[in-house]
């Protein structure tokens, strides 16, 4: 099982982030790092509140979907960090906590990872990692958001994918996708020092600002998928996002529609016909 060490980590993310961290905690196994930090009182305006394990026994994915990996495989980091005010646009954040996540994939020497709308991390056409992103509470004109990233590092060939993805062709690591493996615990610091700039620059600018960043590692463009929402299923073209952060799909009977919630159940190849 992989130790983690909560001062090793405090040091590897850099130093403005060392002062405005307010709680980080390591845990050797717990059922989910988001549901704990929801249960935590909130961070102070600016700050961010830590959560990491190698084992995450019930981790949770969107629409009651599971995250699983062999234990001591990947790396469960949760952060909560608290807005003096609610963004416009917040389901976005999911979107620019995802270019967060590239800079610290970047930076730990991770190549070719590409964003899934609305929170996956694709390496290879497979699955690297995935973000969840909750409201914890809001009062005040406050809001409270604990964002959980899981990505994995270096999987048992027997890893079990069902359950996480129907749209990948495989799980992919960043032992697969890194000249060195990091530790887990440069992978904690890298997510905690990017998550933290990614929260205070869509508080800044919103994501407006950042959407054309965004349209770079966008895995979805010029691939035949097709959709769930609440009512309905349909397949398009990806066509991009919109400046809010919703998913542009060229439909052959409506042209472009606009997504703001749902998943996507299948994803061709860029260029495949309709």
């Amino acid at each position: 099982m992989t130790r983690l060490d909560a001062e090793v980590i405090r040091q590897l993310a850099k130093d403005p982030v060392r002062e405005r961290l307010a709680h980080i905690e390591v845990f050797s196994e717990i059922d989910s790092t988001n549901s704990y930090l929801m249960q935590m009182p909130a961070p102070e305006p600016g700050r961010l509140s830590i959560a990491v394990t190698s084992n995450q026994t019930a981790g949770r994915g969107r629409h009651g979907k599971t995250w699983q990996s062999p234990p001591g495989s990947g790396l469960c980091l949760s952060a909560a960090y608290t807005f003096t005010q609610q963004p416009e646009h917040l389901p976005a954040l999911t979107l620019a906590l995802g270019l967060g996540a590239i800079d610290a994939l970047k930076s730990l020497g991770a190549s070719g990872v590409d964003l899934k709308w609305p929170n996956d991390l694709v390496a290879l056409n497979g699955k690297l990692g995935g973000i969840l992103t909750e409201v914890q509470q809001q009062s005040a004109g406050t809001a409270t958001i604990v964002t959980g990233i899981g990505v994995n590092v270096d999987l048992t060939s027997t890893a079990d994918f069902e359950t996480v993805s129907g749209w990948a062709q495989q799980a992919v690591d960043l032992k697969s996708i890194c000249d060195a493996q990091p530790s887990h615990e440069e992978v904690a610091g890298k997510f905690t020092t990017h998550l933290l700039q990614a929260f205070v620059d869509f508080e800044t600018s919103g994501f407006a600002a950042i959407a054309d960043r965004w349209s770079r590692y966008d895995w979805l463009f010029g691939r035949v998928i097709t959709i769930v929402t609440a009512d309905q299923q349909f397949s398009g073209v990806g066509a991009g996002i919109a400046n809010d952060g919703a998913l542009l799909v060229d439909t052959p009977d409506a042209g472009i529609r606009r997504v703001t919630s749902g998943s996507i159940v299948k994803a061709g190849s860029r260029g495949e016909r309709r």
